[in-house]
């Protein structure tokens, strides 16, 4: 299961993870509780694999991203909470991710990483970044050839 199976649902702690499709949304499972809710096309819904981080030059996939914190934390859990204050976290993103916008990226979207990664990490779901990585490799691989 790649990112394009975990979800952020807007006004939801945590992340899901995509269950079934049905006729009017999909079902999902909480990361955090397991619960399974019913989530129509009216939520607000953000597929991990379709977010991004604007840094100074480009706007870098959120996969890439953990890939960094997962080389940093040597696939363990974060050294800084998603609790920690503005100035930890800041701190802590600038040593991932040097070149960071910092006019458009908020201390909320540094908790939102973190706590998303530490989810990943604590729920054995990081092949999931590393799935998602080889998937966009091998995407781009065959575009080249063409």
């Amino acid at each position: 299961m790649g990112l394009d199976k975990i979800l952020s649902i807007s006004g939801k702690p945590g992340l899901y993870k995509i269950v079934t499709q049905t006729r009017n949304g999909i079902i999902a499972e909480s990361l955090i509780d397991k619960k399974r809710i019913s989530v129509n096309v009216h939520n607000n819904i953000s597929v991990l694999s379709e977010i991004a981080v604007y840094t100074l030059s480009e706007e870098l996939p959120l996969f890439k991203v953990f890939e960094k914190i997962m080389e940093k934390e040597d696939k363990q859990a974060t050294s800084v909470s998603h609790k920690d204050g503005k100035e930890a976290l800041e701190e802590y993103f600038f040593g991932i991710l040097p070149d960071y916008d910092e006019d458009r990226v908020y201390a909320s979207d540094i908790k939102k990483i973190i706590q998303w990664y530490n989810l990943l990490q604590g729920n054995d779901m990081l092949a999931a970044i590393e799935e998602t990585s080889k998937a966009v490799a091998e995407a781009e691989a065959a575009s080249e050839e063409e």
